[in-house]
């Protein structure tokens, strides 16, 4: 299989396999006019398989997204054709509208403009809590 290479982009790389698709979703990918390639299942010398996205543009990426979804993910940030950027997403502290309290009786299921905030608790299990009621977020597995 061959992808084009990337002149000014992102690849998001090390992904756990069959997460890719939610990590489009979360970054909302499918709204860009530009090229997005995702590439499932392919060979890791370290983990066995793996995802990539590859974004054909730079863009202003929710980091806090990909931190809270997998922070041994590696985003490599691509200028004319090279690698000028290469970290691991650390889990942030505070989550703001990326997932939902699932409590019905959250100030947030009754005022629909409030915005959802959910902070770390525990780094070590990573571990999140809604900021109004205290319930714990269940982070997609």
């Amino acid at each position: 299989m061959n992808i084009d290479s990337i002149k000014n982009g992102y690849v998001i790389d090390h992904i756990k396999p069959g997460k890719s698709l939610e990590i489009y979703e979360y970054l909302n990918l499918g709204n860009l006019d530009t090229q997005v390639a995702i590439i499932k299942n392919a060979k890791s010398k370290k983990t066995g398989k793996k995802d990539i996205i590859k974004i054909d543009e730079l863009l202003d990426i929710n980091i806090d997204i990909l931190g809270y979804l997998d922070p041994n993910i590696t985003i490599n940030k691509i200028q004319n054709d090279k690698i000028v950027e290469k970290f691991h997403p650390q889990l942030p502290e505070r989550l703001i509208n990326i997932v939902k309290c699932k409590n019905p009786r959250c100030i947030t299921s009754i005022e629909q403009n409030l915005p959802q905030i959910c902070e770390l608790t525990d780094r070590k299990n990573a571990i999140y809590r809604c900021k109004y009621c205290e319930e714990k977020v269940q982070k997609p597995e």
